[in-house]
């Protein structure tokens, strides 16, 4: 069997970090940590946020929603609360079509 390298994957993501892998500012995060109850990072006594790899899950989906499906703040809220299993099942879904289409231009680039 070939050699697997495994994602290395942090337990706690800064907010610098999330807001440099989704490129937006950091007051947008707060702003989406107030509207959505399904974003819950956890802080420490300084008050600085540290994003679980569940909670970027969530904001993967609320990104797809807003930005590009042209939900509303709104339509999002009463979507997730609606559909929260669906969508998460679909969001997993598009990462893996998302990796798997990765690798396919890996190889059409080695060819």
């Amino acid at each position: 069997m070939p050699y697997k390298e495994r994602d290395i994957s942090k337990l706690y993501y800064t907010m610098g970090e999330v807001s440099a892998m989704f490129d937006v500012n950091q007051s947008l995060l707060r702003f989406y940590e107030k509207e959505f109850d399904i974003l819950q990072p956890k802080k420490n006594k300084k008050g600085n946020r540290y994003f679980t790899p569940e909670d970027i899950e969530n904001l993967k989906i609320i990104f797809n929603l807003i930005r590009d499906k042209g939900y509303t703040l709104q339509g999002a809220k009463d979507y997730l609360k609606e559909n929260l299993g669906d969508t998460k099942d679909n969001q997993s879904i598009i990462n893996s079509l998302e990796t798997l289409k990765q690798f396919l231009l890996e190889v059409r680039d080695q060819m």
